[in-house]
């Protein structure tokens, strides 16, 4: 919670007349909260074995970034007495979450993650990569899947969030064509940015509907400059704790409130060792994730937008 782009979500929230006008169910189709690294165990497997990505990732951390970006707003963001009230609020979103259930968990495992030498189970079904649906049951976001992904050993860093908006309303029958949904990415990690995937006329004589974003790079965009640095996440912290500053740091009902939103359904993996889909070392994921995804969060890609930063190629058709 104390990176720049999580930290931020109070200002992006509440500080912006348009984005509380979108931000419900009436408009957003899925949310997805992603964390990805290029690494396995590396020497740590006899650890995270007893435990798995849900434990190491899910329950803790992308469940608090995700109580930020779907909490109701409090009566206070900053100064004496904000950190409470924020924090109260993130616990009404997990007060208003059903626990997980074996049907809404889609589990992986890496080849190769026994070889580890720490790992003594050598026949081990421990998930180092895990999709869980859930759904918050308040008026604003009931409906709303909510999907988190994380794993080890995938293709790439990355941590984000992704808000897939829903169809704009008779845009088929306007433009004679399949127009793609708009979508908000706040990329948390490698480099810091926010982007819009928006709709334009395409460039020149044609005149269908392309995919381009609204982007804001944080490299660039504040930190190019060599007088300033956008400080790492355990300095934003310790200076939070020097400051009294408590809204980034979990409570104890909340600790307990995401223990009993996952417990049941961690137990009863253990319990059934349930066996996950392997996949190889610096893929995506096991192959039939996508399938799964889509299937639960009613998320529709985009195949001809590429995001290259800030460069879009297409081959355009007159």
């Amino acid at each position: 919670l104390g990176k720049e782009m999580v930290q931020n979500l109070m200002v992006m929230r509440f500080g912006n007349l348009w984005m509380e006008q979108i931000w419900n169910r009436n408009h957003v189709q899925c949310i997805m909260l992603t964390f990805k690294e290029p690494f396995g165990t590396d020497g740590r497997g006899g650890y995270f074995d007893q435990y798995g990505i849900i434990r190491d990732i899910i329950q803790n951390h992308l469940l608090q970034v995700m109580t930020l970006l779907c909490m109701e707003c409090p009566n206070k963001v900053d100064g004496p007495g904000a950190g409470e009230k924020i924090r109260d609020e993130k616990v009404r979103v997990l007060e208003a979450m059903p626990p997980v259930t074996l049907d809404d968990v889609y589990l992986g495992q890496y080849a190769g993650y026994t070889d580890d030498e720490t790992i003594t189970n050598k026949n081990s079904n421990c998930p180092t990569f895990a999709m869980v649906k859930c759904h918050i049951n308040n008026p604003r976001w009931a409906g709303v899947p909510i999907i988190f992904k994380a794993g080890k050993a995938l293709n790439e860093r990355k941590a984000e969030m992704r808000i897939q908006f829903k169809d704009a309303p008779a845009s088929e029958s306007l433009f004679g064509e399949k127009v793609p949904r708009n979508e908000m990415v706040i990329k948390l990690q490698p480099k810091e940015t926010i982007y819009m995937k928006s709709n334009i006329k395409t460039p020149g004589f044609g005149s269908a509907p392309i995919q381009s974003e609204l982007e804001v790079k944080y490299d660039t965009r504040y930190f190019s400059d060599k007088c300033a640095s956008n400080p790492d996440a355990y300095s934003r912290l310790i200076l939070d704790v020097l400051r009294g500053r408590s809204a980034s740091f979990v409570r104890s009902d909340e600790l307990l409130r995401s223990w009993e939103i996952f417990t049941p359904v961690l137990h009863q993996i253990e319990r059934e060792n349930i066996e996950p889909h392997i996949y190889k070392t610096g893929s995506r994921g096991p192959k039939g994730m996508d399938d799964w995804s889509n299937a639960k969060s009613g998320y529709v890609r985009n195949a001809e937008y590429v995001w290259r930063d800030g460069n879009v190629k297409r081959d355009y058709t007159f």
